[in-house]
């Protein structure tokens, strides 16, 4: 067996509100951060964006140099890293700590050789270096306050201008940069500032809904914008391929067209209402202008048209939790946040369903014959169609974890029970004397296992009514569904660890399941019915032996380091693939016991689902927000 990466659906930038998000764009391509995760994203094709990983803690501007071959990426605690773009691996060119604290903004000068990034740091505001040594390139001094934004003229004389919270622009010579004069055009917090690139002028925008043009020499400034001016706090500008033209984003939930040389407003999108439709990033991206809302969503304009956005690219911002295979090339993932996305292969994007869903962590999926049903930390079972629809059921207390039987009846795992519904109606409620944690369903036999602290996803065939319940005692319990009532079956004893996820192949012959314990690389050892009590950490039970009898296929499954997360079976009821915590994605072969292939950090920051597509391709999400997507190959 062999894997190949294929691609990735990447997450949209986090927000957060009141403050501006900076983007940037380079040949068609839209850069910005998300968690620890730096996205290069290709807005006619999200498969082919790609994601950088090699920060530590969470990154908030990333922008990539004029001669295309470096991005430069900073972080929550200042540092920033620069890096290869242009090779696969994503060679570093050097890790430098700037300031004492949140980076908001950096910029690269014309001749990609000097970086200035600034922020709020505790002895300085910002710094400014050479992306090949880290040595000092010029003093960024003269703020108070906290800087929110940097912009560098790329012709000679250099020029930089920085904006700050304390409602002041400073001006610099360069290189090396070094204080010029004040700019006080402003009264309230400055949000950005940015260089046309012909360098003649640049624009400063700010909280008090104001937008200044000065002179790119000098500073001097030359005019404000009044005409239809914004009724919000601006947190966005950018200039247009040929600096005849600025767009601008504000809180007031309009994106704004300018005529650089009249200062007069060319056109003005209304994107909606409401603290989700707030505008806080802008970038042009070749001829396109891309504003980002609060929500996340990334909208596309066409700067010759009004109306509408022409294209608006939707995708999480949050971790990805549950998932669920919509059939075809067509899957559902739920977030940290509440929502669920729908993915198409086939078109290439995500899309946000719509309709009342969760307002916190969608916790479980599953698919019956005509619906998706969801559940979420919020206590509640909805179902889906191509949206969410008004239907819902509320649990009696939080959900852990979804399965469904084959005459669609839903088994909802909770801290203290098991609830079954059907048609959006309770037929049982199963209040057993252990906490159940997990379940997963095949056709008429149900399997359900147990610790109220665990979240696990279960991947199940609907074909069998078995339900399988790992529980407190390490113990995992097999039910009858007859329609109206779970009937103990048997018990699987000896599993040593609480299972935190679960699932039946598709031809009902194979129960895989993983437990909490963390590992060091358990030894490989043949193992017998006796041996389970000392299994690592996936086990794999063998479903078609003689009448209530199952048997330990093998435990040798272990390499995984820490909690099993997701369970998905192949269509061919031969080959299993586990995420875990640990970053990993395993795939495993009955026949071949003793062989998997490894798909090392397959998502930073754990797995949390995986699932399989009809093409043989493999998914696995996790808490970057990324769908990443594995070719696998099974060789005979």
């Amino acid at each position: 067996m062999s894997f190949t990466k294929e691609g990735l659906f990447p997450p949209n930038p986090a927000t957060v509100r009141g403050v501006s998000t900076k983007l940037a764009s380079s040949k068609g391509k839209i850069v910005y951060a998300n968690g620890k995760t730096v996205i290069v994203r290709i807005a006619i094709n999200a498969l082919l964006s790609t994601a950088y990983t090699g920060h530590v803690h969470p990154t908030t501007v990333a922008r990539i140099s004029p001669s295309g071959y470096y991005c430069a990426s900073a972080d929550s605690v200042g540092n920033v890293r620069v890096w290869d773009i242009v090779g696969e691996d994503q060679a570093l060119k050097g890790e430098y700590k700037v300031i004492s604290g949140r980076i908001n903004d950096l910029e690269w000068d014309g001749e990609s050789k000097r970086i200035i990034a600034v922020g709020d740091g505790r002895e300085k505001f910002g710094h400014a270096f050479m992306m090949d040594t880290g040595s000092s390139t010029g003093e960024i001094s003269g703020h108070s306050r906290a800087i929110n934004a940097v912009s560098i003229r790329r012709q000679r004389p250099f020029r930089a201008a920085t904006a700050a919270d304390d409602a002041v622009i400073i001006f610099y010579q360069g290189a090396p940069y070094k204080y010029d004069k004040t700019i006080k055009t402003h009264s309230k917090f400055v949000q950005d500032v940015r260089y046309a690139l012909s360098g003649d002028h640049f624009v400063s925008v700010g909280s008090d809904a104001k937008m200044f043009i000065y002179d790119g020499k000098t500073g001097d400034t030359l005019d404000e914008f009044t005409d239809s001016p914004h009724k919000g706090t601006i947190m966005a500008c950018a200039w247009s391929p040929d600096s005849k033209s600025l767009s601008t984003s504000s809180a007031d939930c309009t994106v704004k067209l300018w005529d650089a040389e009249s200062r007069k407003a060319a056109a003005t999108w209304t994107v909606g209402t409401g603290v989700n439709h707030q505008q806080v990033g802008n970038v042009w991206a070749e001829e396109s202008i891309v504003s980002l809302s609060m929500s996340g969503e990334l909208n596309i304009f066409d700067p010759r048209t009004g109306g509408s956005p022409v294209r608006v690219l939707s995708a999480p911002q949050k971790a990805i939790t549950a998932a669920v295979s919509a059939g075809g090339h067509t899957f559902l993932a739920g977030t940290a946040d509440g929502r669920v996305v729908s993915y198409s292969m086939t078109a290439a994007e995500s899309v946000i369903l719509s309709g009342q869903g969760h307002t916190s962590r969608v916790s479980g999926l599953v698919s019956t014959d005509s619906l998706v049903h969801s559940i979420g930390w919020d206590d509640y079972v909805r179902e889906i169609d191509n949206s969410f629809l008004p239907a819902f059921t509320k649990t009696n207390s939080q959900p852990q974890s979804i399965a469904a039987s084959g005459d669609s009846t839903v088994f909802i795992v909770e801290i203290d029970s098991v609830e079954c519904l059907r048609s959006n109606q309770k037929v049982y409620d199963l209040k057993p004397s252990y906490k159940p944690s997990v379940v997963a369903a095949h056709k008429f036999l149900v399997a359900i296992g147990g610790e109220v602290s665990i979240l696990c996803h279960v991947l199940l065939c609907r074909s069998t009514k078995l339900l399988c319940i790992h529980v407190q005692d390490s113990k995992v319990r097999l039910y009858q569904w007859d329609g109206k009532t779970l009937k103990e079956d048997s018990t699987l004893d000896k599993s040593k660890g609480v299972v935190t996820a679960i699932a039946f192949s598709p031809d009902g012959n194979y129960l895989a399941a993983g437990d909490v314990r963390i590992f060091c690389l358990a030894s490989r050892y043949t193992v017998t019915v006796d041996d389970l009590l000392h299994s690592p950490a996936e086990t794999l039970f063998s479903t078609t032996s003689l009448k209530n009898r199952y048997f330990v296929t093998t435990s040798r499954w272990s390499f995984h380091s820490a909690r099993i997360l997701g369970l998905a079976w192949a269509a061919d009821s031969r080959h299993c693939a586990s995420g875990s915590l640990d970053t990993h994605v395993y795939i495993w072969d009955v026949e071949r016991l003793t062989k998997n292939i490894a798909i090392k950090n397959a998502n930073p920051g754990g797995v949390n689902a995986v699932l399989w597509l009809n093409d043989g391709k493999l998914v696995s999400m996790g808490d970057d927000a990324c769908a990443r997507f594995w070719e696998i190959k099974f060789h005979s």
